[in-house]
């Protein structure tokens, strides 16, 4: 440790760097995110600041100022980034929200307590002695199950987090 509490920093193998955002974007894209920002998030996430520019984020993955724009808009959007100005400059740096997978579960969770109610409304609707009725009424338990165990997770979660500083 260093001085100032921070491991000593090694030297990035940029190419093993590279390889390594290819894959983990390719994990997210097959998870169902859209492949552009995928790569930009993952780029965000190794960079030592959790923080690019525009022309940065082109420069290190190869890419059009066009699909930057598109993916962090989508990202902003669903609120895995955020942006700010870049210190003595009009660029704006992206840059990755502190907590930010806690907030993503914790959306996930809300969703998922819209729709167990959404489907426990429909099951009424159809009638619990349908067959339609009977199976959405399981999948509004299923998604019940979900939103209990997440709900304990996230706060498992924040304790953890809370106990380590």
């Amino acid at each position: 440790m260093g001085t100032d509490d921070r491991p000593a920093r090694r030297e990035r193998d940029e190419e093993a760097v590279n390889r390594f955002v290819e894959r983990f974007a390719g994990e997210l894209t097959q998870a169902g995110m859209q492949r552009m920002p995928a790569r930009v998030f993952a780029a965000l996430l190794v960079s030592e600041e959790a923080a690019l520019t525009s022309a940065e984020l082109g420069e290190q993955l190869r890419i059009s100022p066009a699909a930057v724009s598109g993916a962090v808009r989508y990202l902003t959007q669903v609120n895995m980034i955020g942006r700010e100005r870049d210190p003595g400059s009009r660029r704006e740096r992206y840059v990755l929200h502190e907590g930010m997978w806690y907030e993503v579960f914790t959306r996930r969770d809300e969703i998922l307590g819209r729709w167990q109610k959404t489907l426990r409304e429909g099951a009424e609707t159809l009638g619990a002695d349908t067959a339609a009725g009977a199976r959405v009424a399981e999948t509004a338990e299923f998604f019940q199950f979900l939103h209990e165990g997440l709900l304990r997770i996230l706060e498992g979660w924040r304790a953890r987090k809370d106990a380590t500083g």
